[in-house]
């Protein structure tokens, strides 16, 4: 079994612990690539979500293979076997588990921030993984929701290894997992996209999850856009104080369920705007690699989208796009009488966007990583044609898809502080 992403591994998932729905469960993730999965599964089981932090103690000379774990209130989970195997001494191991236990407290109080664990005496928690090679991490952390309390213990993720499948499910309630291949060697190879899961998407989807409304906001609802002779799929929500709302247009082979776009999202909707996160594409078209670059006929539906958007909101609208959906973002914006406020642009290929550059008058913002050349060559080329007030701006550092530690973040800063000057402001 192929999982495109994180977040449909998680909607999968979702589906066999529907059952659990029922029990009231607490779902927590382990971060940072279990989140996004464990997201969507309390999202559909409408059920509260919590990060369960736990640290791996890898082998001094062979870091990627685990000896133990550490989580949580003190639990430690030892491999006398691989200790005894990989030769690590008394000594070496305390120096791994002291670094490991800062670790596990930074993060901790970095993923919840003022937030308290949720309570978990008496009921039933869902540990969740976006995969199991080994299972230490997990074990660890399923140790620690049975030392805080829990009813019963539930671990599921997408896919496992058949061997630790095996062991864990003696060491737990219920293992609910989608796959376990014979042909097991790492999680990663069971997803089309395994990129990184920055700290900031795990702050941003814990938060969100906290906070389902704020300043207004409601939380995302499915919808169905009609736009360019085509209904294409959308999850928005609604906004807030602010009055205005963002329409996000997804990069090639992207989707609404983007992790990096959800993360700036839920920053917007923090911040009092709604958003619209949309598939420009239909099912039958996402595999036609000739629609995914046909930027005028995403930029028409772009601009479909934002009259279906003032058909039943007087929210002032932007666009936020990333890749190619920034040039089809940006052809909109040239569109006579197309009502767009404002445009940002995240790693996005503008120059795409042709001979139009000139016509764009929102205003618009470029972000782009420090370390992302090609694509920061064509946004100044791009930018050199802009006759709008626009603004350049190149996160240090950041590589395309802005995993670096703080990236998204500041994409996200950036975004927020355009789109509320821009959208919310009089004469925005």
């Amino acid at each position: 079994m192929l999982f495109t992403d994180r977040a449909e591994a998680g909607r999968r998932l979702a589906e066999a612990l529907r059952p659990l729905a029922a029990e009231n469960p607490v779902v927590l993730g382990l971060p940072r690539g279990g989140v996004p999965v464990a997201f969507e599964v309390a999202r559909v089981l409408g059920t509260p979500l919590d990060v369960i932090v736990v640290r791996k103690l890898g082998v001094p000379s062979r870091p990627e293979v685990a000896f133990g774990a550490l989580g949580e209130g003190g639990v430690r989970v030892i491999s006398e076997d691989i200790v005894r195997r990989a030769g690590v001494t008394p000594a070496r191991m305390a120096e791994v588990e002291s670094a490991e236990e800062d670790e596990l407290l930074r993060r901790a109080r970095a993923f919840r921030g003022d937030r308290p664990r949720v309570p978990l005496a008496g009921r039933t928690a869902v540990v969740v993984d976006d995969g199991v090679a080994t299972g230490a991490t997990a074990l660890a952390a399923c140790d620690v929701v049975r030392g805080a309390g829990a009813r019963r213990v539930v671990l599921a993720v997408p896919v496992a290894a058949p061997d630790a499948a095996r062991r864990l499910r003696e060491a737990v309630d219920e293992l609910v997992c989608l796959d376990e291949p014979a042909g097991f060697a790492a999680v990663g190879e069971w997803y089309r996209d395994f990129g990184q899961t920055p700290d900031e998407e795990v702050v941003a989807l814990l938060a969100r999850a906290a906070v389902p409304e704020s300043r207004g906001t409601g939380a995302g609802t499915e919808v169905e856009v009609e736009a360019g002779g085509v209904v294409l799929p959308g999850e928005l929500t609604r906004a807030g104080d602010g009055h205005a709302l963002v329409v996000f247009a997804h990069g090639s082979g992207s989707s609404r369920h983007s992790p990096r776009n959800r993360a700036v999202a839920a920053a917007l909707n923090r911040a009092g705007l709604g958003t619209l996160l949309l598939d420009l594409l239909t099912g039958a078209e996402d595999g036609d690699r000739a629609r995914v670059f046909d930027i005028g006929t995403l930029a028409g539906r772009l601009v479909d989208t934002v009259a279906w958007v003032r058909q039943r909101s007087p929210a002032s609208v932007g666009l936020f796009g990333a890749s190619t959906g920034a040039a089809a973002a940006l052809r909109a914006a040239a569109e006579p009488g197309a009502g767009i406020g404002a445009v940002v642009s995240r790693g996005g290929r503008p120059d795409l966007a042709g001979p139009v550059l000139a016509d764009v008058r929102a205003p618009t913002l470029l972000v782009v990583g420090g370390a992302d050349g090609q694509v920061l060559d064509l946004n100044r080329r791009a930018q050199a044609e802009l006759r709008c007030e626009n603004r350049l701006e190149v996160v240090p550092g950041a590589t395309h898809l802005f995993e670096e530690p703080g990236a998204l973040d500041r994409v996200a800063a950036l975004a927020r502080d355009w789109f509320t000057t821009h959208l919310t402001t009089p004469g925005g």
